[in-house]
C-alpha cells in the first residue's frame, strides 16, 4: 500500500486544498498571518503522515511523526476558530470544516493505537 491510499491521508489532503480555496478570500493583511498559519498546519497534516508511513519500520518514529501530524491537525482547528470568530468563515462553512478535522484525528489516532496493520513491524 501506498501512504497516498490511506483513508486519513486523502482526507486530509482534501481538507487542506478546501482550507486553500476558502482562505484565498481572507483579507490581505491576514497573508502572513491567519491565512499562512492555517494553510501551513493544515498541509503538515498530510505531510506528516506521508513520513509517519515511511518510518513504518520503527514504530517509535511512525507513532511520533504521527503525532506531529495530530498536533498540526489541533493547530488547524485552532486556526479555523479564529477564522470564525474574526468572520472570515461562517459557523457552516466553521462546523464543516471541524467535523472533517476531527474525523482526520480520529483516524490519525487509530494508526497510532493500531500500527501493525499499517505494516509497523
Amino acid at each position: 500500500m501506498d501512504y497516498r491510499e490511506l483513508i486519513a491521508y486523502r482526507k486530509s489532503v482534501d481538507l487542506a486544498m478546501q482550507i486553500f480555496e476558502i482562505t484565498k478570500k481572507y483579507p490581505k493583511e491576514e497573508t502572513y498571518a491567519l491565512t499562512d498559519q492555517v494553510r501551513r498546519s493544515s498541509r503538515s497534516v498530510s505531510a506528516n503522515m506521508a513520513e509517519a508511513y515511511r518510518k513504518r519500520s520503527y514504530i517509535k518514529q511512525f507513532r511520533s511523526k504521527l503525532s506531529d501530524s495530530d498536533a498540526e491537525n489541533a493547530e488547524t482547528q485552532t486556526w479555523l476558530e479564529f477564522s470564525f470568530k474574526c468572520g472570515y468563515i461562517d459557523k457552516i462553512v466553521y462546523n464543516r470544516l471541524i467535523e472533517s478535522s476531527i474525523e482526520i484525528g480520529k483516524l490519525i489516532n487509530f494508526m497510532i493505537l493500531n500500527p501493525k496493520k499499517f505494516g509497523v513491524n
